[in-house]
């Protein structure tokens, strides 16, 4: 049992309602994005370039994985500066900045309209709004106030939606109704304060005083992969390492040999779905004997859920309170980024 006096303890910032408010704010996305008026001339397009970074990037990294099998044209993920060389007038800019004053993805910003992209903006705010206004480009107004992991409900499904609109993918509402079930459901599990009774729990409990690898395959769910390791490490204020397969069998499997001492201190996590490669399947099968050979602890973790963006987003949802009762456990605020704050205004110096 998790005493509330100890979430209270260290959770100053409140970030438990925040994630128990998710699935609502999911649902203010889809309102929010579907009342957007797009008003530029996308047709064309023969590229989409997502802009942003660390919480406002993984909402595109999520859109990226999620629409591979359907999306006739590519999408990539530009955590930079700079747009990519082939960037031009057949590209779709999106920038996405929660704050609106992410410095790589305001000069990004700059880059696409120098390159002449159509450009798309979604955003709480900030120089990016402003840009947004002074250039007439659409944008999709989201509310801020959040840190911008926790916005994860806005900055993706606004993208889902605004895709849908652009006639990119076919309606959603159907997989997104089904992922709004899903979460609603957990969270009766999640806020319990029994580790008997709340998975979420106990696979932090198992977790403290270890470094996590997850591992998954790279077709379904290498963003989930992604956002575990960025929320345990911002969240819980420690280290967490990953790999996709079937890459990582062709190299770093060779490493789960020496430094024994160190290996014993890892957990690995293997997330796991329905719709992986059976190759990949039979892959995690046999190298999860090396990982418990070696590892202090490997766990299985999937999804039942109906539908593909079902079960992406449940294994995001654990995750996330995960790395909350993670950060709890360790004695820390689950909130602030220090290090990330001191490196902007070390920046803002120069």
């Amino acid at each position: 049992m998790i005493d509330k006096k100890i979430l209270k303890k260290f959770d100053k910032q409140d970030m438990f309602s925040v994630l128990f408010d998710f699935p609502v704010q999911i649902c203010d996305a889809v309102d929010i994005a579907g009342s957007v008026k797009l008003k530029g001339n996308y047709k064309g397009i023969k590229n989409i370039i997502i802009n942003g970074l660390g919480g406002s990037a993984i909402g595109g990294d999520i859109l990226r994985s999620f629409t591979a099998g359907e999306i006739k044209i590519p999408v990539t993920v530009n955590r930079n500066y700079t747009l990519p060389s082939y960037a031009g007038k057949d590209t779709l800019a999106v920038l996405s900045s929660y704050s609106g004053n992410t410095e790589e993805t305001v000069t990004a910003f700059k880059h696409a309209l120098d390159k002449g992209c159509r450009v798309v903006c979604v955003t709480s705010g900030g120089t990016v709004e402003k840009m947004a206004h002074k250039y007439k480009t659409d944008i999709v107004k989201i509310p801020g106030g959040l840190q911008p992991r926790c916005a994860l409900g806005y900055s993706f499904f606004s993208l889902l939606i605004l895709f849908t609109k652009l006639g990119l993918i076919k309606d959603k509402s159907d997989e997104i109704n089904d992922v709004i079930i899903s979460l609603e459901q957990s969270l009766s599990e999640y806020i319990n304060p029994s580790f008997e009774d709340n998975e979420a729990l106990r696979i932090a409990a198992a977790l403290k005083g270890k470094l996590p690898v997850v591992y998954s395959s790279a077709d379904v769910l290498d963003a989930v992969n992604l956002r575990w390791r960025g929320q345990i490490s911002e969240n819980a204020k420690i280290l967490a390492y990953g790999n996709l397969y079937p890459e990582m069998n062709h190299n770093e499997l060779v490493g789960w040999k020496l430094n024994e001492d160190l290996l014993k201190k890892t957990a690995v996590i293997f997330l796991r779905d329905r719709d992986d490669n059976e190759r990949i399947k039979l892959r995690m099968n046999i190298t999860e004997k090396v990982y418990r050979k070696h590892s202090g602890i490997v766990m299985d973790l999937s999804s039942d859920c109906r539908t593909r963006l079902g079960r992406i987003f449940d294994l995001i949802f654990l995750g996330d309170w995960v790395s909350y009762y993670l950060s709890v456990l360790n004695e820390v605020n689950p909130t602030p980024v220090e290090a990330i704050s001191k490196l902007k205004k070390e920046l803002d110096k120069k």
